[in-house]
């Protein structure tokens, strides 16, 4: 790159690492940082008041609808947080490296799975552990066929997958040094292109991948396909479903023209899922799936001759708290298949009410099926970083998207609340209306950020900044006071 473009480049981007900074760490108003261990305990009245400082910051609005995923359930729901207060008092100290010492916690994990299993239509042979996370989920299925093509003779596993997959597969294949073998997708149903997955398949071939639906777009990938290239050439296929594996099983499939996904597929050999997300548990855990026990295998470690005796663990941690799966276990217990059957109808249907109302909207273009929980655009006529930045100003909190530019809204139960939807619709048609009007008005934010990543033809400085990004987030601002 020219120097003189480069310097420029970085100058921009020093501009935004400071707007950043601002933008996170302007909510604190407690005036200390704690950087040191306190030389004398707290007390529980000490604490709880700081924890009040600190639940006090200024938040989105997300109970109101406000903001895309993160927050998946009504937490304003006393019963519930009933229940999650006995499991804490109960489940705090357990670990299940030591499933014998915690036999209670070992076997809601293995109720968690058999649960979610059965949900995903496997048999007796279908299996599963309980993960910290989707990214985790699909982390360890990769791991699985990694290991299992090095068994076959593989020697440089590759993965195919969709551009639209989660980047997560792209963290397994850095930390299992499998090649990434990216597929476009049809530019009308932003689904993965069939005829390119095929063309890609190799001797080096470890798996296929498709979502259900996938992150950027809301467009479930032609599983049944996904599943028939995986049996002719032998090939294991994983089905990401950490957004709708817990919206699809619930829906009427024909009303709602949803193709079967699930282990019903034949070439599927494995699902992730995210209790965590739409099974409306805490943070903390996710559910993967294969079709039996000879593939799980693959993703145990087991250490047969080391000193400290016997070591066998099921994934990539070695203690694992029983608490996150003991809140899974209550989540599925108390909604029950009769909520979960309520709630995705809802969610369904506000977002495919959403679809309708900006389909109204001429400057914004709709990206992908939209029928599921995600409704995505972009504009053709608007800038639509510029959008997605007003939106924010308005307390709107959407997700950006990249490749091209757009942003979308992830539908939660919070977006099925009275009003929420066709407020949103009017918000939309507001800003892109203000758009017009204005001919310049700085970007701010990570809408600026996204903006500007694009253009820059050397991705080892948009890299860059995001570790810098990471860093500020770790960062104290100067004017707090530390202790």
């Amino acid at each position: 790159m020219i120097p003189y473009i480069k310097n420029k480049i970085k100058n921009e981007l020093a501009d935004i690492e400071k707007t950043l900074a601002e933008s996170i760490h302007h909510v604190d108003k407690t005036g200390i940082y704690v950087s040191n261990i306190p030389s004398i305990g707290k007390s529980k009245e000490e604490i709880v008041a700081f924890v009040e400082n600190y639940t006090n910051f200024e938040t989105p609005k997300y109970l109101e609808g406000k903001v895309s995923g993160a927050v998946f359930n009504d937490e304003c729901n006393d019963d519930e947080i009933e229940c999650y207060k006995h499991i804490l008092e109960k489940f705090a100290w357990s670990n299940l490296l030591w499933g014998k010492l915690f036999p209670g916690a070992r076997k809601m994990e293995s109720e968690v799975v058999r649960m979610v299993c059965n949900l995903m239509n496997g048999d007796e042979e279908s299996c599963g552990v309980v993960s910290s996370g989707g990214t985790m989920s699909i982390i360890l299925a990769c791991l699985t066929y990694r290991n299992k093509a090095l068994e076959n003779g593989i020697q440089f596993p590759e993965m195919i997958i969709p551009i639209s997959a989660h980047a997560a597969f792209l963290k397994a294949a850095e930390m299992f040094r499998m090649k990434v073998v990216h597929i476009q997708l049809d530019p009308v149903t932003f689904k993965v292109d069939i005829k390119k997955m095929k063309a890609a398949i190799n001797s080096n071939t470890a798996m296929l991948v498709g979502s259900a639906p996938n992150f950027p777009y809301g467009s479930v990938d032609d599983i049944d396909e996904i599943s028939k290239l995986g049996l002719k050439y032998n090939i294991p296929v994983h089905v990401d479903a950490c957004c709708g594996g817990f919206i699809l099983p619930f829906i009427d499939e024909i009303k709602y023209n949803i193709q079967p996904w699930d282990f019903r597929v034949p070439g599927v050999t494995s699902i992730s899922a995210d209790t965590h997300k739409y099974g409306l548990s805490p943070k903390g855990n996710s559910v993967v799936m294969y079709r039996n026990k000879r593939l799980i295998h693959y993703q145990y470690f087991c250490a047969t001759d080391w000193t400290g005796g016997i070591y066998a663990s099921p994934t990539l941690e070695g203690s694992r708290s029983g608490l996150n799966i003991a809140f899974a276990w209550t989540s599925l217990l108390y909604y029950g298949r009769n909520k979960y059957e309520d709630i995705s109808k809802a969610i369904i249907e506000t977002t495919r009410k959403i679809k309708e109302g900006l389909l109204k909207i001429p400057e914004l273009q709709l990206q992908g099926d939209c029928d599921v929980c995600i409704v995505s655009m972009t504009s053709s006529v608007i800038d639509i970083n510029r959008f997605s930045s007003i939106m924010e100003k308005k307390g709107w909190y959407l997700n950006n998207l990249q490749f091209p530019s757009g942003c979308n809204l992830m539908v939660t139960l919070n977006h099925t609340k009275a009003t929420v939807a066709n407020d949103f619709i009017e918000a939309c048609k507001e800003t892109v209306d203000e758009i017009k009007k204005i001919k310049e008005d700085k970007i701010e934010g990570t809408a600026a950020l996204y903006g500007m990543a694009q253009k820059i033809p050397d991705r080892s400085l948009v890299k860059d900044f995001a570790s810098i990004f990471l860093d500020i987030s770790y960062s104290s601002p100067d004017i707090l006071k530390h202790c």
